[in-house]
């Protein structure tokens, strides 16, 4: 039977018995793997390794002694509970071995978990979970979690109070990072809220997620966008300190305004179209980029994307000029501008 990978726990925790296989298969090794722990702990518990009602066999080891499948699905466990036998990275070549553990199957034998790289629709694989009606093939695609599932990942890392704004930002920043490092940042908030029960805020979100911009470019390039020409060579004095390259900072800087062009032209509103950003922007960065793409405007933003092009071309062509001055200059210009 083909399942969802939304719906694994869902149907692990509604189902009468545990099935007898469940199939897991996909391009992106991580999604695989976060998805078998996942389906690990729902069926056989989180002491199952420590209770030894789990035993692992790579598909490597499955090819050199095709019993020892069978033999763990037969085998008698001296804990009570569900017991599991996982076989990692299976290829077509073991579906012979494999299908003729499922064909030996009984209830109260363990269920054999299966992980798998990609597999085609002609996978002897698939069509002998998918043809069977007490196991379950589920594919992972490339697509980031839903709703459901970053539900679920909250709910198991002791997450409860989280409102809808704050939601809104896991939910896209589910969306820009790998599955990996998505889960990591859910723990790394969860323990960082260990012993509070306030609801979660964009901005503790913000401030516990990977950093995409170093804090002092974020910096100069604020002082820019707000008309605080003052603090631009203070700022950039301490940038050219840590060896910041002047093209480096250009593009950065780009890629700032391009955000707020974007973001003003976007018809349901400045904060709506930074949220449909990549990557997207969160808490109160985002919340001062809404308020200077609202201040600017399309049309100057525009003349600010052609100063920064030209900068670009500067910086990159025979001149002689100071690139770091140079490059502080068009900040400064982007002040002035900001002042009209």
């Amino acid at each position: 039977m083909k399942l969802a990978a939304a719906e694994l726990s869902r149907a692990l925790q509604r189902a009468k018995a545990p099935p007898a296989g469940i199939l897991l298969y996909g391009a992106d090794a991580m999604r695989v793997a976060l998805k078998r722990q996942d389906a690990v702990a729902v069926l056989l518990g989180a002491n199952a390794e420590s209770e030894m009602r789990l035993t692992r066999m790579s598909g490597a080891d499955l090819r050199k002694d095709p019993a020892l499948l069978l033999d763990a699905v037969k085998a008698q466990g001296f804990f009570p509970g569900t017991r599991g036998a996982l076989v990692e990275d299976a290829t077509d070549t073991l579906a012979d071995t494999i299908g003729g553990a499922l064909k030996d199957w009984r209830e109260g034998d363990a269920s054999i978990l299966v992980t798998a790289g990609t597999l085609n629709a002609r996978s002897a694989l698939r069509k002998l979970f998918e043809t069977n009606p007490q196991a379950w093939a589920i594919p992972l695609y490339d697509d980031p979690p839903g709703r459901e599932e970053v539900e679920a990942m909250l709910a198991a890392s002791g997450l409860k109070e989280v409102p809808r704004d704050a939601m809104t930002d896991l939910l896209a920043l589910s969306r820009a990072l790998d599955p990996g490092d998505f889960r990591q940042t859910v723990e790394k908030i969860a323990l960082y809220k260990w012993g509070d029960d306030s609801p979660l805020t964009p901005a503790e979100i913000a401030a516990l997620a990977p950093a995409s911009v170093e804090a002092e470019v974020d910096d100069v390039l604020a002082a820019a966008a707000e008309a605080e020409s003052g603090r631009i060579g203070p700022l950039m004095q301490r940038l050219e300190g840590q060896g910041v390259n002047p093209v480096t900072l250009c593009i950065g800087a780009t890629r700032h305004f391009r955000a707020l062009h974007a973001a003003a032209s976007d018809p349901g509103g400045a904060a709506a179209g930074l949220a449909r950003q990549r990557p997207p922007v969160f808490g109160p960065r985002r919340d001062r980029m809404a308020r200077q793409a609202e201040r600017w405007g399309r049309d100057r933003l525009e003349q600010a994307l052609t100063m920064l092009i030209d900068t670009d071309l500067q910086l990159r062509s025979a001149q002689r000029a100071p690139q770091m001055a140079l490059m502080e200059r068009t900040l400064i210009r982007l002040a002035m501008l900001a002042r009209r």
